[in-house]
């Protein structure tokens, strides 16, 4: 993808609403917007943290006064599910007591705070728990597809749960023997199911993908939901995205 369409989606990826209007003006998917939106959402979040937990007597003070904690949330511009999660902490619950009230919400007695945790829960498209088990599950549909992949190749490899304990780092799969693809000689392959841009490709490659090459040799990356044309990796990191599906390996 180009960096100016990138942009404009990203900058335009403020609400999950926002969602289903780009996929329906921009004619693209809402699986990949929905990614985007995740993880432009959890960046903003990590930037503003400790800024709103500073103020969560003045939220549950407005809690108090009447506000909900959807109504909080927006007017912060903070997750609903942590918005809820610092107030609950305000008024002496831990962390573990929210949760199970979110994933119990008929245990709740009091009629207010239990309609109020459905509705974050909802509403919440990153934190929530039905949020959470769905980026779960696409990162497991990514492996399965790589997986299959492979497997129609006859390629032979090792998973990351296979190789748990020999080394300090795995990838997803780790070839028997090395493969030729596209002129790349690959000795391993990670799965993404994420948007490769600046941030998230820079992060994984100083987390997991140089670690990789030191590790086991040349390897490639793959970002399911794909990655901005932009994008250069490390010497002997080659990176790829569904098309790779198309593409023959030689043993």
């Amino acid at each position: 993808m180009r960096f100016r369409e990138f942009k404009y989606i990203y900058d335009n990826l403020n609400r999950p609403g926002d969602i289903k209007h780009l996929a329906k003006d921009l004619g693209l998917e809402e699986e990949m917007l929905n990614v985007i939106y995740t993880q432009k959402t959890v960046r903003d979040t990590k930037k503003s943290f400790h800024r709103v937990k500073r103020i969560a007597p003045k939220m549950l003070k407005e809690w108090k006064g009447g506000w909900s904690i959807m109504e909080i949330a927006d007017r912060y511009d903070f997750p609903p599910m942590l918005t809820g999660l610092f107030i609950f902490q305000e008024r002496g619950f831990s962390k573990k007591q929210f949760w199970k009230n979110v994933r119990e919400p008929d245990t709740i007695r009091d009629e207010r705070t239990r309609k109020e945790i459905e509705e974050i829960a909802a509403a919440d498209h990153v934190y929530s728990p039905w949020a959470s088990d769905l980026q779960y599950k696409r990162g497991a549909w990514g492996e399965a597809l790589l997986e299959d992949w492979l497997d129609g190749q006859g390629i032979s490899y090792r998973t990351e749960k296979d190789l748990r304990g020999e080394f300090p780092k795995t990838p997803d799969c780790l070839l028997d023997e090395p493969i030729e693809l596209n002129g790349w000689k690959l000795h391993w392959i990670e799965s993404k199911a994420t948007f490769g841009d600046h941030i998230e490709v820079k992060y994984n490659v100083k987390n997991q993908l140089v670690p990789y090459t030191e590790l086991f040799g040349t390897g490639m990356v793959i970002y399911w939901f794909g990655f901005l044309d932009t994008i250069e990796t490390p010497e002997g990191v080659e990176i790829s995205d569904m098309s790779v599906l198309n593409m023959k390996c030689n043993k």
